[in-house]
């Protein structure tokens, strides 16, 4: 099964209605605010709505497991550990955890009692190499860019 990771990197400021709506629906209310979803019809219907404030792709086990250890945040705001692993997840490790996210038997948005779905990140460093008004196939940082999100991620961690 195939796990996007969705990051907001534009603003609030005049977005049309039902951008903002689907934006609230992927729980991305903020810049610099990334989620984890399987893909599906339903998340790919909403990204088409909002590909003009996001950028997604597939995330590799590595970004996923770095991203969860150094972003990934209870309801209370304490880091995820392996304990609390074991605890919320019914898991061993962490490792477990980032095999069955990436294969879907575990969907990360459905924790949200026990974790936050949202992983808060830093802008990139050294910045954005491209202009935020260009999808990314025109030489431009929006919308579907494939594997090279790994890439970003490192870089908003």
């Amino acid at each position: 099964m195939t796990l996007y990771a969705i990051v907001r990197i534009r603003g609030t400021v005049d977005v049309p209605y039902d951008v903002e709506h689907t934006l609230k629906l992927l729980r991305l209310t903020r810049t610099y605010h990334a989620v984890i979803y399987p893909k599906s019809p339903s998340i790919d219907g909403m990204l088409s709505v909002v590909k003009d404030w996001v950028t997604w792709g597939e995330v590799n086990r590595d970004v996923l497991k770095q991203l969860i250890l150094r972003r990934g945040r209870t309801v209370g705001g304490r880091p995820i550990t392996e304990d609390m692993v074991k605890n919320i997840f019914k898991v061993g490790s962490i490792d477990e955890l980032v095999d069955s996210l990436l294969e879907g038997r575990i969907l990360w948005h459905q924790y949200d009692k026990y974790v936050k779905p949202v992983f808060r990140l830093h802008p990139p460093s050294k910045g954005f190499k491209r202009s935020l008004k260009k999808p990314y196939n025109a030489g431009g940082e929006l919308g579907y860019r494939g594997p090279d999100i790994n890439d970003l991620l490192i870089r908003l961690i």
